[in-house]
């Protein structure tokens, strides 16, 4: 949007804003922070979503068909080195891309188990990916051939071996992780991209899918659950009707 004082004001869906987090960010510490290193604790995650609620309206979320004909297509490009029987599923932007209209993304994010994190470090090198550094969050950040980026992410959690195991396959054939555990791991970061990221994917689940969320939220999250629903009233809003809505 050219007017960045209505992107402010006027949008009655802020999460659906590029733009909306960053302000948020500045609104809640009084300093220009970079959103994506800034983590928000949960009650900062819940004063957030309740101003949301209070200012989304429905229908404010562009055509889920149009958004969906203009995805960016990654088909030709190489996006991860062959892990081969290595437990490894893809997340990140690549993996909300299953779940949602596809947003851009420069680089890939592949989850690995902590005691693999070095036999698959060793295939990143084999595959010619250049090191370049090492992960706060446990992993480490390379460079592929091809000049993608890719972090191999290693996190110790007690939901991480079943995300691995329950992988779906996309249709590039690569291992994705399932749309729960997705949500459990953006939950977890507590970025507001993230936040914005479970919404929309929530907004575009069926009830089923809405189901097996809640069980895996609840079973490994339990804190989270009520936030996750301010976040299915969010998704629902951008994506419904104001018909649907009142009637």
């Amino acid at each position: 949007c050219p007017c960045y004082r209505k992107r402010i004001h006027c949008c009655t869906s802020p999460l659906h804003c590029v733009s909306w987090p960053s302000v948020f960010v500045r609104f809640w510490t009084g300093n220009r922070v970079n959103a994506g290193q800034r983590k928000l604790s949960r009650e900062e995650r819940r004063r957030l979503l309740e101003i949301s609620i209070r200012r989304a309206r429905p229908g404010t979320g562009s055509v889920l068909l149009e958004l969906r004909e203009a995805s960016n297509d990654y088909s030709s490009t190489k996006i991860i080195p062959d892990f081969g029987d290595i437990p490894h599923a893809i997340v990140g932007g690549l993996a909300t891309a299953q779940y949602m209209p596809r947003r851009m993304t420069e680089d890939s994010d592949v989850l690995v188990l902590p005691k693999d994190l070095a036999v698959a470090e060793k295939v990143c090198v084999e595959s010619c990916c250049s090191k370049l550094g090492a992960l706060a969050i446990g992993g480490s950040s390379w460079r592929m051939a091809n000049d993608r980026m890719l972090d191999l992410i290693a996190l110790d959690f007690p939901w991480v071996e079943d995300a691995l195991a329950t992988s779906v396959a996309g249709d590039d054939g690569l291992p994705y992780v399932r749309l729960p555990f997705l949500v459990v791991m953006k939950l977890g970061s507590g970025r507001l991209q993230d936040l914005a990221d479970i919404s929309r994917m929530l907004g575009c689940a069926s009830e089923h899918g809405l189901a097996e969320v809640r069980e895996i939220v609840k079973r490994y999250n339990p804190g989270d659950v009520e936030d996750l629903e301010s976040m299915i009233i969010l998704g629902r809003l951008e994506h419904s009707s104001e018909d649907s809505t009142e009637s």
